[in-house]
């Protein structure tokens, strides 16, 4: 088994005053060539924005943009009609394709929005845009990993790339197996809250890690914990 190890501490920072931003992988002004991508998992950003604040309309292209929101209200706007609020228990997919124009918001006059937000590479380029949100409530039982995003419809989402995202709460001393879907897919696995252990190694609040050349991972909870895996294919 192969592994990167990106703490917490170490990750990209910006503070834009109405933005508080973290970013695992290199994006906007934070460049670190060792840190540029894992896989097809590009961009992974832990933002915190203020009451009513937020990302303006802005494009993009030929990228799969998922928003996974930790606290708050997020209000999406988009160039293709869609406009909603979602919030944690939600996911929103994104797949840019040829081109879309959208506009992320904190709906909130009083309270914080934490959210998360990831970009994949796509597996087919210049397809047609497209947006949905998803519940993924169901998916999340106490002391499971559920399944959240797949390509073959055995999840609440999916995007145009063979991934597979997972997440799920667990109870210290609980250990799961995760078993990866191809040889040829890693697996990046991030820490929303709480500590876990995985190859010898402790992760914890915000630390993130990528696995490959290995067949499963085995996750041992130290703390109550909230984890999310992302398996992407490496290449």
């Amino acid at each position: 088994m192969k592994m990167v190890l990106d703490k917490a501490n170490s990750r990209g920072y910006a503070n834009h005053g109405w933005l508080k931003t973290y970013h695992t992988f290199s994006f906007a002004n934070y460049y670190n060539p060792k840190r540029v991508h894992f896989g097809m998992l590009r961009v992974l950003n832990d933002d915190t924005v203020a009451p009513s604040e937020g990302f303006d309309t802005h494009p993009h292209k030929n990228m799969e943009v998922i928003s996974i929101p930790l606290r708050g209200y997020l209000r999406h706007g988009d160039s293709i009609q869609n406009s909603e609020v979602i919030t944690p228990g939600d996911i929103q997919v994104m797949s840019a394709g040829t081109g879309i124009l959208h506009s992320e918001f904190n709906d909130s006059p009083e309270q914080q929005l934490e959210f998360l937000q990831i970009w994949v590479f796509p597996r087919e380029e210049n397809t047609k845009p497209h947006y949905r949100s998803y519940d993924i409530r169901s998916t999340q039982k106490k002391n499971e990993l559920g399944l959240i995003l797949s390509p073959n419809g055995d999840a609440p989402a999916s995007i145009n790339q063979d991934a597979w995202f997972s997440m799920g709460t667990l109870d210290a001393g609980i250990v799961k197996e995760y078993k990866l879907h191809s040889k040829e897919n890693g697996v990046y696995l991030f820490v929303i809250e709480g500590e876990v252990e995985i190859n010898n190694t402790v992760l914890s609040k915000r630390d993130g890690a990528g696995f490959w050349e290995t067949d499963s991972l085995t996750i041992e909870v130290l703390k109550n914990s909230t984890v999310l895996l992302m398996e992407v294919p490496m290449h």
